[in-house]
C-alpha cells in the first residue's frame, strides 16, 4: 500500500479508536428461551410479529416451538422463509413487504447469520423507507430506530445476534456488502442450546471456526479496548474446550451452550474492535459464489495470520494461552506458531479444505478489489494491503495448484 493511502487509512482508524468510549455500543438481553418471547412481546404491545427464516430451518421443524409459543399467547404471526446463505436485496424487499402487508410491529430473526442479518436489513429499510439497502451500505448510516428485533441464532459461530452489521448481497451485481450502524443491534439474543442440537456436525464445525475467527480477528486489530480483549480471550477459550465436543456429540447441551456463549463474546469483541482481511477476503468469496461465510472464514484464517508474520506474534502468544496450546512462558514466536498450527489441525479433523473450488482466476481482480474497498480504511489491522497484495489470498485457495501463488 503507498504510504500516502496508509497513512489516512491509520489516521482514520486512530480517529475512531478514540471515539469508541463515546459511541452508544450497547448489548442485547440474554434470553436462555423462546419460551420468554411472548411475554416481552405482549409487554411491549407488539402483538403483531414477523419471522425472518430459511426453507431448511423451516423444514426441520425448528422454528415450530416459537410459532406454539406464539399461539398460546394470541401472538399474531407471519414468516418470511426464502432467506438465501449470503441474503440479497431481493430478499430483504420481498421479507419488507410481507411485514408491510401484515401490519407487523416487531422482527424476530430465527437461523444462522443469513436469516438475522437479512431480519436487520429489513429493518433498517422499514425504519428508513426512501433509503435502499446500498444506500445505507456503510458506517452510521441508518440512523434511525428499527421496530422491536429479537435475534434467535440456531448455529453458534456468527455473533450476528450481537453486531451491529447486516451484511447483504446486491442480487443484480452479486457484490457484498456490510450496513453498520447501532440501531441494528438487535435488543435481545436468545441462546438456546436445544435449537442448535440438530445442527449437522460439518457445519457445527465451520460456524464454531466463523466465532473463532471474530475473536481473533477483533484480537489482534488495533481498536481493542479492556472489554473486548477480555471478549476475544473467553471466545477463544471457550471455543477450544467445546467445539471438538459439539462436533463430535451434537447432542451434548453442554458444549452447545458454551459455544453459543463463545460466540456471543466473539460477535461483542469484534462488534467494538471489527475484523481484518480473513472477513473482507471471505464476504468477496461469499457474495460471488455463494460459499458459506463460516467456511471461507475457516480456509482462509490460518493464511492470513501468517501473512502478517511476526507483527502479531505477542498477541497469538496470548491467544495460544487462552486456547490451552501453549503456556505463559513459551516465547512468543514458538507460541504464534503453536496457535496457527492448532487452527489448522482443528480444520482436518473438520475435514474443512485449504481450496474453494468454485473461484475462477479471470475474478481475482475484481474480488480483490471488493475486499480492499471492504477492508479499508476501516478494519485496523495489523499489517495493511491493498488490492493487489490481497490478489495473493485468493490465489493460494485456487483449486488449481499451477495458478497458485505464494504469500
Amino acid at each position: 500500500m503507498n504510504p500516502i493511502r496508509k497513512m489516512y487509512c491509520r489516521t482514520f482508524q486512530g480517529a475512531f479508536h478514540i471515539a469508541l468510549p463515546f459511541l452508544p455500543y450497547r448489548q442485547p438481553k440474554m434470553i436462555d428461551s423462546i419460551t420468554a418471547i411472548p411475554s416481552i412481546l405482549m409487554k411491549k404491545h407488539k402483538e403483531r410479529v414477523m419471522i425472518v427464516t430459511d426453507e431448511g430451518i423451516r423444514k426441520l421443524g425448528l422454528v415450530h416451538s416459537l410459532e406454539e409459543a406464539l399461539q398460546k399467547n394470541g401472538i399474531f404471526y407471519v414468516i418470511y422463509d426464502k432467506t438465501v446463505p449470503n441474503p440479497t436485496t431481493l430478499n430483504v424487499e420481498e421479507a419488507r413487504q410481507l411485514y408491510k402487508e401484515n401490519r407487523c410491529k416487531a422482527l424476530i430473526g430465527f437461523g444462522g447469520g443469513s436469516s438475522i442479518d437479512c431480519a436487520k436489513a429489513v429493518g433498517a429499510r422499514i425504519a428508513r423507507p426512501r433509503k435502499s439497502p446500498g444506500q445505507m451500505a456503510g458506517i452510521l448510516r441508518v440512523r434511525k430506530k428499527l421496530p422491536l428485533f429479537i435475534a434467535i441464532p440456531t448455529t453458534a459461530g456468527t455473533g450476528s445476534e450481537t453486531t451491529l452489521a447486516a451484511v447483504i448481497t446486491d442480487a443484480q451485481t452479486r457484490h457484498k456488502y456490510a450496513i453498520n450502524d447501532f440501531p441494528l443491534i438487535p435488543g435481545y439474543a436468545v441462546l438456546d442450546p436445544q435449537i442448535t442440537v440438530s445442527l449437522p456436525p460439518f457445519i457445527t464445525a465451520t460456524t464454531g471456526m466463523d466465532a473463532l475467527t471474530h475473536a481473533v480477528e477483533a484480537y489482534i486489530g488495533n481498536s481493542t479496548t479492556r472489554a473486548t480483549r477480555a471478549y476475544a480471550l473467553r471466545a477463544v477459550k471457550l471455543i477450544f474446550q467445546n467445539l471438538d465436543r459439539a462436533y463430535q456429540k451434537g447432542s451434548d447441551l453442554r458444549a452447545r451452550k458454551n459455544m453459543l456463549i463463545a460466540s456471543y463474546y466473539a460477535g461483542c469483541a469484534f462488534t467494538q474492535s471489527y475484523v481484518g482481511y480473513v472477513h473482507a477476503v471471505a464476504h468477496s468469496i461469499g457474495g460471488q459464489y455463494d460459499v458459506p461465510h463460516g467456511l471461507a472464514n475457516a480456509i482462509l484464517l490460518p493464511h492470513v495470520l501468517k501473512a502478517y508474520g511476526k507483527r502479531i506474534d505477542r498477541k497469538l502468544h496470548r491467544l495460544a494461552v487462552a486456547a490451552g496450546v501453549a503456556s505463559e512462558d513459551t516465547p512468543a514466536e514458538t507460541a504464534a506458531k503453536d496457535f496457527i498450527h492448532a487452527i489448522e489441525e482443528m480444520k482436518k479433523r473438520f475435514h474443512i479444505g485449504d481450496t474453494v473450488k468454485e473461484i475462477r482466476e479471470e475474478d481475482i481482480p475484481k474480488l480483490a478489489r471488493y475486499a480492499d474497498k471492504e477492508a479499508n480504511p476501516l478494519y485496523p489491522v495489523p499489517v495493511l494491503m491493498d488490492s493487489n497484495e490481497l490478489k495473493l489470498f485468493y490465489y493460494i485457495l485456487l483449486e488449481d495448484q499451477s495458478s497458485r501463488q505464494t504469500v
